[in-house]
């Protein structure tokens, strides 16, 4: 786990030494053990060390295979490396050390830039063809590894963060306003924008090629390719469904996945929130490392009110802590913790995304006073069902387009179209431009299914969630996590995993969709009770098979996810700081929102009429964002 930077002038101009030092430099928090630049020419890479395995100089980057035509900076871990290895030496290959690090750098010498196909872990990497003047950008699979990069003319640069490629000179920092509208619709953003004009995320799955291609005699440009290598498929399998082999096979590969994630030469704990995923990780993961550490977070709920009282899983972790016997480590936030934390958050998450993500910046300052490495529960919801009252929505859906307008308006997070055409009224004279429902839509081009069958609607919604909200869960948990150099690795994405969570089918996943299905739009009762309460409905395979390692109340629990009571602080605690912030005019989300349009939504909250919370925490996380980077 590392932070990798570089720059290439494809018009052959040098590169300073001291700017790829620069770069590399804005993110040695990702890599506290070391850091190494390789500059060539027109050609500088960087990278910060976090050293986890095999922490000699033989791990070393920027590296370099035998032959010298392959230069390599690496971000991740590959948990499948030793069978790789052994692969590779089967063909002839030698080995100076013991890293990932030497088995991904050979792995690409010898199958080319196809084998990140091979890779079972996370990571992000950069790979320069001395022989063939080219670059390669890759990114794993489900995108757990960030990777940045940006195009001005014949320069081409890329980080770990986007500080790496602002610490270049005179690099422009402009506001980039289609992805704000596509941020304050879905509280995310699903494109490859952010919301810095000139960088741009390299998808998750894919892989990119860029290369100085002459056009004639006199012309040429940057030639860049975006190779899609790896997506999700969510579908129902055809054969016969027998439950008990389907268990069976998912408690085989959950525990395989969890051993793989253990290899590791320093310390490692866990998150334990008192939920089922990372109680079901700690368990297994126990049964190797007695005395364990674990991790949680708690909040002090005196003036939280409601479903907020159920928020402090505290307790619960210390009674599975105690099933385990791990070394259990604790400690609990206050309203005052999210003003105070603020301005870090946004300098390290460097662009707003899904939830109120302050409580896992303390979570990862907790853990990393302990350990170098964390396992995390993260994507156990996502593949296996854990938001029924969010799918149940879409199971009577009469056809592709019906199901893109009821899934479109419940993922308005924010603020609904209405509101926005006049929030970004002073910047946007035509507000026909304010509909972002295209972009919503265009997620699915590549998930092509048949949608016969309302289990096939439901696959269709675990896959926007694992492609969008999953995706933006784990920008942030990288984020955090590295902001205090600190691994996070997340074992519900073993790479064999996943293959068995899509062909799972949809009812070994949720518990009551012949109920879901014939509910009658007459029927008298709030249609909210039927269709989105909160259940233990979700993850029913998942529960079947974890019950063998963790108590039977964990395992059955209602779904709680990690948040906190800020809808209470709001209008409480951190109520001078909310007006304080967001009621000065000349804030600076004011430059492009209208305060006539943004304060009445607030209002609303403060006044206990709606609930505009994750409005008011990403008002306030902008309002960050833009002081530190524009």
């Amino acid at each position: 786990m590392c932070g990798i930077a570089g720059l290439v002038r494809f018009d052959g101009s040098p590169v300073a030494p001291a700017t790829v030092e620069r770069m590399t430099q804005a993110i040695a928090h990702r890599g506290p053990d070391g850091s190494g630049h390789w500059v060539n020419a027109s050609v500088g890479i960087g990278h910060r060390r976090l050293a986890i395995i095999d922490p000699t100089p033989t791990g070393h980057q920027p590296m370099e295979c035998q032959n010298r035509r392959f230069i390599l900076s690496y971000n991740g871990e590959v948990y499948n490396y030793r069978e790789l290895r052994s692969q590779l030496i089967s063909f002839g290959h030698c080995f100076r050390g013991e890293s990932d690090t030497e088995v991904v750098l050979t792995a690409l010498a010898h199958w080319g830039i196809e084998a990140i196909r091979r890779f079972n872990g996370m990571f992000a990497l950069a790979l320069w063809d001395r022989q063939q003047s080219t670059l390669y950008l890759a990114r794993d699979r489900y995108g757990v590894k960030p990777l940045y990069y940006a195009r001005r003319g014949f320069d081409f640069s890329f980080g770990s963060e986007q500080k790496a490629i602002l610490a270049q000179p005179d690099f422009p920092r402009q506001l980039n306003l289609p992805a704000l509208l596509e941020y304050l619709t879905f509280q995310n953003l699903f494109t490859d924008q952010t919301l810095l004009s000139e960088i741009r995320m390299l998808p998750a799955g894919h892989y990119l090629v860029a290369r100085l291609e002459h056009l004639d005699a006199a012309t040429s440009s940057v030639d860049i390719k975006l190779v899609r290598y790896w997506d999700y498929c969510f579908h129902t399998p055809q054969e016969p469904i027998d439950r008990r082999e389907y268990q069976e096979e998912l408690d085989r590969l959950f525990k395989q996945a969890v051993q793989r994630q253990l290899v590791a030469d320093v310390e490692l704990g866990a998150y334990l929130s008192g939920g089922m995923d990372s109680g079901s990780i700690t368990a297994i993961a126990s049964q190797s490392f007695p005395y364990l550490k674990s991790f949680t977070c708690g909040f002090d709920l005196s003036s939280a009110s409601g479903i907020e009282l159920g928020f402090d899983e505290r307790a619960k972790a210390e009674a599975l802590s105690a099933c385990f016997k791990t070394e259990h480590y604790e400690m609990v936030l206050k309203a005052g913790d999210m003003e105070r934390c603020l301005p870090q958050l946004a300098w390290h998450l460097e662009e707003p995304r899904v939830g109120q993500s302050y409580p896992n910046l303390y979570a990862a300052k907790l853990a990393s006073k302990f350990v170098k490495v964390v396992l995390s529960g993260s994507g156990g919801d996502e593949l296996f069902g854990g938001y029924p009252w969010r799918y149940y929505r879409n199971v009577q859906s009469l056809n592709f387009e019906h199901f893109i307008d009821q899934y479109y308006l419940y993922w308005q997070r924010l603020v609904d179209n209405r509101y926005l055409k006049a929030m970004f009224a002073p910047v946007w004279s035509d507000v026909s431009h304010v509909w972002t429902r295209d972009i919503f839509r265009d997620v699915f081009a590549t998930h092509q299914i048949e949608l016969k069958r309302p289990e096939d609607y439901i696959n269709h919604s675990l896959y926007f969630e694992a492609k969008t909200f999953l995706h933006g869960l784990f920008v942030v948990e990288d984020k955090l996590s590295m902001a205090y150099g600190l691994e996070s690795r997340v074992p519900f994405m073993d790479n064999d995993l996943v293959d068995f969570a899509m062909r799972c089918p949809v009812e070994m996943k949720l518990n009551q969709l012949d109920t879901a299905f014939r509910v009658n739009e007459n029927d008298p009762r709030n249609k909210q009770s039927v269709y989105f309460q909160k259940t233990s409905d979700g993850k029913q395979i998942l529960r079947d098979v974890m019950s063998r390692y963790i108590p039977a109340q964990t395992a059955n629990a209602i779904k709680q996810g990690f948040s906190s009571p800020d809808a209470s602080w709001f209008k409480g605690e951190s109520i001078d700081f909310v007006r304080r912030t967001l009621y000065d005019k000349s804030a600076r989300i004011y430059d492009v929102l209208d305060p006539n349009a943004v304060l009445p939504r607030i209002d609303e909250h403060l006044r206990g009429e709606l609930n505009r919370r994750l409005l008011i925490w990403s008002l306030l996380n902008l309002e960050a964002w833009m002081r530190a980077y524009l």
